[in-house]
């Protein structure tokens, strides 16, 4: 080979890697639409019959459990004093299929893709007490970019579906817990949009309100006039307070979050009141509060984890925080490490709750302390 037609092919290849990239950059929140979305009809019958939460199995995780996902930690990292919190974790989407809308979270590489992302997300709240995270029939990764109206309308269906199994999964967590004991709730993405529901529909106005002491609705965006009221819990304002509620979405910068940002504005809040132009609430996990920023050395632990999600190790500092204008959470440039699954617009969501996995540890263990003080 010339040296001169080495130099095209480098060129070439060059290329066409920029080329690929620049094509991610501005279309890829539409690739991703047009190979995930399902295409046949909503069946309830296809994920199969509802999981019985009296059955261990059931369980992603939960007490007593051998190879307890939510029990891992990154290395040399030791389990802190076990707390005597239950916590309720309900996990984010980890079934893509794209034959069906919903699909079962105890399945096959769904199953173990689930129990990836509860290492790296349940395991900082699993020392406030048992960790109890239920499998459940979840509306596939595709249907959450849904955008037709009659595939936004099975993908509503699928939700629907998913959720009948994390209220049934929450009635059985709570029957498992002493009366009037406290309880930690918390969600990722998918399980953050269940979660909003379930504190809206089973919590606000009961009872249970009491006995919250923090919820985490990670991942997914909360309006601050259109949502939050009717969750019946305030936003966390301090990492003192108990009784409230948390939200961010991770970007690395440049951030592009038109994706988010156009599906936020189309819907409606769980008020009923439109979302479009509300702000978004941005907890901010360095410092326990709304808004505002804090550097890079107020991170006490970022988890950076391997492609499979089967290990990881704790770096730190970690990773800053701001909240912009627009609601979303700000790390700077984009950190090294993070092999898989970042997407369209430095979209890091997938990693919200490694990137603060220690300061989630420790907002935890402050939080069930004022619950308890109060």
């Amino acid at each position: 080979m010339t040296a001169r037609l080495f130099l095209w092919l480098v060129a070439a290849v060059t290329f066409l890697v920029i080329a690929a990239a620049l094509t991610w950059r501005l279309a890829g929140d539409r690739l991703l639409t047009a190979a995930l979305v399902p295409g046949g009809a909503f069946e309830a019958a296809a994920a199969g019959p509802a999981y019985d939460y009296a059955r261990p199995e059931s369980w992603a995780a939960r007490p007593r459990m051998s190879g307890n996902p939510a029990g891992f930690r990154p290395e040399g990292v030791r389990p802190g004093p076990r707390g005597n919190v239950p916590v309720f974790f309900v996990p984010p989407t980890a079934a893509f299929d794209t034959a069906r809308w919903n699909g079962r979270s105890s399945d096959g590489e769904t199953a173990t893709r689930l129990a990836g992302f509860l290492r790296m997300e349940a395991s900082a709240l699993a020392d406030a007490g048992p960790l109890w995270a239920p499998h459940y029939r979840q509306a596939v990764l595709g249907s959450f970019l849904a955008d037709t109206p009659d595939t936004r309308r099975r993908a509503e269906a699928a939700r629907d579906l998913a959720y009948g199994d994390v209220k049934a999964a929450f009635a059985a967590f709570l029957a498992a817990q002493p009366k009037d004991a406290p309880f930690v709730l918390a969600g990722h993405s998918q399980g953050a949009l269940h979660l909003l529901r379930l504190l809206t529909e089973e919590v606000a106005g009961t009872p249970l309100k009491a006995r919250v002491v923090a919820a985490y609705a990670v991942g997914w965006p909360v309006s601050v006039t259109a949502d939050l009221p009717a969750l019946g819990l305030p936003a966390c304002t301090a990492r003192d307070q108990a009784g409230c509620i948390l939200s961010w979405q991770s970007f690395a910068e440049p951030a592009e979050p038109k994706a988010i940002v156009r599906i936020y504005n189309a819907g409606t809040g769980l008020t009923g009141q439109p979302r479009r132009g509300t702000a978004m609430l941005c907890s901010n996990p360095l410092t326990g509060g709304v808004g505002g920023s804090a550097p890079a050395s107020a991170n006490p632990g970022s988890l950076v984890p391997n492609a499979r999600m089967t290990a990881a190790r704790l770096v730190s500092p970690g990773v800053p925080a701001r909240c912009d204008a627009q609601g979303f959470l700000l790390i700077g440039e984009a950190p090294s490490g993070y092999p898989a699954f970042v997407m369209p617009g430095n979209n890091f969501h997938v990693f919200d709750y490694p990137l603060f996995w220690q300061a989630v540890r420790d907002d935890v263990a402050a939080r069930a302390a004022a619950w308890k003080a109060s």
